[in-house]
């Protein structure tokens, strides 16, 4: 089986492919023109059966990702951190996009990672349209900062004719999404059920069942690394550093989580004993915000997987 490891970035997909002991290489833009480029070249090098490796770096490699599986082959996505311990065992000195993707490909050949599987399309659909809302609302915001910052009067009819370009397409899509929603009865089921969460209002929950597919792609209860809200060590001989969390997971659900704990910190009763035991223990304010992410996430993910509904003294 010939192997590809690609190097992911936002502009551009660097490439090493394995066959045999010749190595090929080839970059290419980071769309659909550079997703088209790659069969080709695939084609044009006689490969047929494939195993395509590439670090798990958010929304930048999941379109490639999913291209490489619907055109057939094997798709692996793994942690970066696998990747850097391998490059370690490895000696390796260099770090170049073009050295990057040759390691990824040794590692998939040494270590034969597991297959990745894609969001079914529907799922996928749910995730694109809630995604494109944020970024929506995130123009709308920059507009809002421009519009108040402007003085020259031109400049000022531009903006608001953007803004109300922009307040247009949302209401559009939000539409979409509650029609999206209100036509899968499961779905909207489990909108409902997470929106009794303190902290979790209808928006929130519908950003974290379309980031996790219905909490489908975390294995179990405790899988807070999918949301990188994991602690990250860093000790050397005498030297230790203030644990943090890795960040080192789906940036989308992280922040919905965050924006969540801030409300059921600052709103929720439910949490009141929960955060009052942290603050007695003399946790900072971040690492209580953290904890109440994780406790949300653990909550909803019980409540989707075990088809309960919420029990205040699940928050305390």
């Amino acid at each position: 089986m010939d192997i590809l490891g690609i190097d992911v970035s936002k502009a551009q997909l660097s490439l090493a492919l394995l066959q045999g002991e010749s190595v090929a290489r080839k970059t290419v833009s980071n769309n659909s023109s550079g997703f088209r480029q790659i069969l080709t070249w695939l084609k044009n090098r006689k490969v047929g059966q494939l195993h395509a490796c590439m670090e798990a770096t958010g929304t930048y490699g999941e379109l490639i990702a999913e291209h490489l599986h619907d055109a057939g082959f094997t798709v692996s996505v793994v942690n970066p951190i696998q990747i850097k311990a391998f490059g370690r065992s490895a000696m390796v000195r260099t770090k170049t996009d073009g050295v990057d993707a040759l390691l990824i490909a040794q590692f998939c050949r040494a270590q034969g990672p597991p297959a990745w599987e894609p969001l079914p399309e529907k799922a996928r659909d749910f995730r694109a349209l809630m995604r494109r809302r944020e970024a929506l609302v995130d123009m709308i915001t920059a507009e809002s900062n421009r519009l108040e910052a402007a003085s020259a009067k031109e400049v000022r009819r531009s903006i608001r004719a953007v803004l109300k370009a922009l307040k247009d397409e949302l209401f559009v899509l939000e539409k979409q999404i509650k029609d999206h929603v209100d036509s899968d009865p499961d779905l909207r089921a489990l909108v409902d059920r997470l929106d009794e969460l303190p902290g979790v209002a209808t928006l929130t929950a519908m950003k974290m069942l379309a980031e996790t597919n219905s909490f489908t792609v975390c294995t179990t209860a405790r899988d807070v690394a999918y949301a990188g809200l994991n602690p990250s060590h860093y000790q050397s001989g005498t030297i230790v550093r203030r644990q943090r969390i890795s960040k080192i997971g789906n940036g989308a659900l992280r922040k919905a989580l965050f924006y969540a704990a801030l409300a059921a910190k600052n709103h929720s009763r439910y949490f009141k004993p929960f955060v009052d035991r942290l603050q007695a223990a003399g946790k900072r304010p971040m690492v209580i915000i953290i904890a109440i992410m994780r406790k949300i996430l653990v909550l909803a993910h019980t409540l989707v997987t075990k088809g309960t509904r919420f029990d205040p003294a699940m928050a305390a």
